[in-house]
């Protein structure tokens, strides 16, 4: 018989939080992206970051999401399932129009400079995180538009930047809670 049905309550244990789950998966999709948009490598590029968009960056990031929301984590939440939302998208869109396609990334910088502004007061790592993600899809927009190549690759170095903030935030957390002390640094 659950819980639930005979109305006793369990201790939630400490490791509920699915903020590092979160920020991994949205920094290594990020990093993705942004390497793959630079064309540094020969071969290479957006397009084939789309299973790891999807299953990464959309799957992942989304359950991450719920989670946060169960848990009454509404920022992460919010962050983690919207962008989640995202790169399901992003992944699927392949044939879009340069257009559409604009128009699609510049709404979606909207919503990351809404998570700017909402998680400001999260430290420095934060604001770094969704900060240069709201300035890489401004950019990736406006170079959709144009159609230029160039400033594309520059929203990817930008983008990429953003993923190993993300990254590092998780990577951070995760360590610094194994060790119980500050090892990272994370302000």
């Amino acid at each position: 018989m659950s819980n639930e049905a005979t109305g006793a309550q369990t201790a939630r244990p400490s490791g509920a939080d699915a903020g590092s789950l979160g920020y991994l998966a949205l920094g290594l999709t990020l990093l993705a992206y942004g390497l793959l948009s630079t064309g540094i490598l020969s071969g290479a590029g957006v397009k084939d970051a789309a299973t790891l968009a999807h299953l990464v960056g959309g799957l992942t990031l989304f359950v991450a999401g719920l989670w946060q929301l169960r848990a009454g984590e509404g920022f992460t939440g919010t962050a983690f399932t919207s962008l989640g939302a995202f790169w399901a998208v992003w992944s699927a869109g392949g044939g879009a129009g340069k257009n559409a396609t604009g128009l699609f990334l510049l709404l979606w910088a909207l919503l990351a400079l809404t998570l700017t502004a909402a998680g400001w007061n999260a430290g420095l790592l934060g604001r770094a995180v969704y900060g240069l993600l709201t300035v890489s899809l401004a950019l990736s927009a406006i170079a959709a538009f144009a159609g230029s190549g160039g400033l594309g690759k520059f929203a990817g170095w930008v983008a990429a930047v953003s993923g190993v903030v993300a990254w590092y935030s998780a990577t951070a957390a995760l360590t610094n809670g194994g060790w119980g002390r500050a090892v990272l640094p994370v302000r």
